[in-house]
């Protein structure tokens, strides 16, 4: 009987621990991935917010370009002395807004300068002696969520006498 006593006794005295350390190392790994994901998404998602909220403002300078095309007194015969500059909206047409997020708004802003007159451009399908080309700069300013301003800088021109 002591034989097979012998036999179902367990020797305890090879067990160093080395299961518990690779299972805790293991778990270490698991979490530093883990922890390195969420600070990854985390950078993703504000490198996404700060493009949608600007790409708001750009939208809105876009807007003012928009604005500028369908209000030919910024830019009609009317306004054709060097130098001189017009600002939109004016008093009698209020900065364009619209709700982005309650309290945030995107609104545009802007001005139209007369440059110079100059030969109309060749293909226009006008004629060069009769008429002329009056060139014009306008600066489009467009504003959105957290105060992000975009600057729009185009030129154009308008056929006339």
């Amino acid at each position: 009987m002591a034989n097979l006593q012998d036999l179902l006794l367990v020797n305890h005295k090879n067990e160093n621990g080395y299961v518990i350390v690779a299972c805790l190392m293991v778990l270490m790994l698991v979490t530093i991935i883990g922890v390195m994901s969420i600070r990854t998404s985390n950078s993703d998602l504000d490198v996404s917010t700060n493009h949608h909220i600007f790409s708001r403002a750009f939208y809105a300078a876009e807007a003012a370009r928009a604005f500028v095309r369908y209000n030919p007194d910024l830019y009609g015969s009317g306004h054709i002395t060097s130098g001189t500059t017009v600002g939109f909206p004016d008093a009698a047409v209020p900065t364009i807004t619209r709700p982005i997020i309650a309290g945030e708004q995107e609104a545009f802003r802007g001005t139209v300068e007369y440059l110079n007159s100059s030969v109309v451009p060749r293909g226009s399908g006008f004629q060069a002696g009769k008429f002329r080309a009056h060139n014009y700069r306008m600066i489009c300013e467009g504003h959105g969520p957290r105060n992000s301003i975009t600057q729009i800088e185009a030129g154009f021109y308008r056929i006339g006498f």
